[in-house]
């Protein structure tokens, strides 16, 4: 697992948010789900990473579906996730009142992917897991 805050460009910034206890085939069905409407929304499919809070750090089933998903996972601080809170989409009350942003899955894949960066897929969900993807363009996309 990674300490970055930052990806490289050209990489897609995968956020993830989950319950705790949340499974390696829930975190790993949805990130998939994610890749793919990434795929139609840019036509191209490109390098990825997975970025989550910090407070997710002992979510064994995150871990395990960056190991399957051959993806690093990057623990961001909640600075980090603040920083992007106005340009999240969805907002759960719940989780502003666990860790103060809108959405794990947004701030994440915003804070993942550095300044200026827009969200290509807006948070899903399923089976205890969010995720969104965020890039800075269609060429970032690419592989």
């Amino acid at each position: 697992m990674s300490d970055l805050t930052r990806i490289a460009p050209g990489l897609m910034a995968i956020g993830i948010g989950c319950r705790r206890g949340a499974t390696e085939e829930a975190v790993v069905g949805i990130v998939e789900k994610a890749i793919g409407r990434a795929f139609d929304e840019t036509g191209q499919q490109g390098r990825a990473a997975l970025f989550t809070a910090a407070a997710k750090r002992n979510e064994t089933g995150l871990a395990a579906a960056a190991i399957r998903l051959h993806m690093p996972l990057v623990f961001l601080p909640e600075e980090a996730l603040k920083a992007m809170s106005d340009g999240a989409v969805t907002r759960s009350e719940r989780v502003v009142q666990l860790f103060g942003v809108p959405s794990i899955a947004e701030t994440a894949a915003l804070a993942g992917a550095g300044k200026g960066a827009r969200l290509i897929v807006t948070r899903i969900a399923g089976d205890g897991v969010t995720c969104a993807i965020a890039a800075h363009d269609e060429r970032d996309v690419a592989s």
